[in-house]
């Protein structure tokens, strides 16, 4: 059974259980510590609601998820708010460099 995201229960327990911080800025998702900024919010790396499988979908926190909104991946690494939190494609996690890859390898 899909949550309501329909994200399928199988990905979501991997997901949760993989992503322990922000698949961007890598903030700890600690129980202690959470506002709406630090929690997490599901994401999906390539903004297509059909893909919801492990390779696509993450969590980040509420802050790097309100900034990426609709953006490509490659579009938000480049923006503002990323040059002001370190992000790059060098420093954010192994599932996000995997879909990076994959864009870079993809005819256009």
């Amino acid at each position: 059974m899909a949550n309501r995201w329909g994200i399928p229960k199988d990905v979501e327990e991997y997901v949760k259980q993989r992503d322990v911080f922000c698949i961007y800025c890598g903030i700890p998702f600690v129980n202690l510590l959470l506002t709406y900024k630090t929690r997490p919010t599901w994401e999906h790396i390539i903004n297509d609601i059909r893909i919801n499988d492990i390779d696509n979908i993450a969590l980040c926190c509420g802050s790097c998820n309100a900034s990426k909104g609709a953006k490509k991946v490659q579009v938000w690494l480049a923006s503002k708010y990323c040059a002001s939190k370190g992000i790059t494609e060098d420093n954010v996690a192994p599932v996000v460099k995997k879909v990076l890859a994959s864009q870079k390898n993809r005819p256009t």
